[in-house]
């Protein structure tokens, strides 16, 4: 993400750049920042999981990209994650022209160095104000580790760390399973950097 201009916009205002621009933005209290731009990794990771929850589609279920607005009571006027997902009939609303999901039962976001400190912390906490939501999946790029919360109760939710590329996955929302291998398909990391035990060797007459 990427602060705009250094300037306070009105939602008004907001609403009219959203409508009149190819980019997405998004708005919090006066501040404009664009959503445009990711890694090679970040849209692998978003493509093979389009691809591979086609098999909630005879559930009644169905997964949408980056472009979808979903409202987000604590943190209005909207929010673009990368992935949600719907169960039975997409519930909307227009806002400033707009239309803005308002159902979403899970919601995905893959992490990116930026913002991966915000989505684990306080954008989960605005997700939470989502009626609807049952589940939320951070997907990391740097290696395969995702992490899953579900709703048990009402302010309470259940997480769980998915870590290796041969791990599995069940949504509990619809149980359905994933297999992190296929989230990760063709997904290059970043190599790891090995300390030289040369370089840490600390010379005799300076122990």
């Amino acid at each position: 993400m990427k602060a705009f201009a250094n300037q306070k916009y009105t939602l008004d205002e907001y609403f009219e750049l959203e409508m009149n621009s190819e980019e997405k933005w998004e708005f919090w209290d006066g501040n404009v920042w664009s959503m445009s731009g990711a890694s090679f990794a970040h849209e692998d990771i978003v493509a093979n999981l389009l691809f591979t929850l086609r098999k909630i589609r005879p559930k009644g279920c169905r997964a949408s990209g980056s472009n979808v607005k979903v409202k987000v009571p604590a943190y209005l006027p909207y929010r673009y994650p990368d992935l949600t997902i719907v169960c039975g009939k997409r519930e909307s609303e227009m806002m400033g022209g707009l239309e803005v999901l308002l159902n979403p039962q899970i919601i995905i976001e893959v992490l990116s160095p930026s913002t991966e400190s915000f989505d684990r912390g306080d954008k989960f906490t605005y997700y939470k104000s989502i009626p609807s939501l049952t589940e939320y999946l951070l997907i990391a790029t740097r290696r395969p580790h995702i992490t899953q919360f579900v709703k048990h109760a009402e302010n309470e939710w259940i997480n769980r760390d998915i870590v290796g590329a041969d791990s599995r996955l069940t949504l509990s929302t619809f149980g359905v399973e994933l297999l992190t291998s296929d989230v990760y398909l063709d997904v290059i990391f970043p190599e790891l950097e090995i300390p030289d035990p040369e370089l840490e060797r600390v010379p005799e007459n300076e122990r």
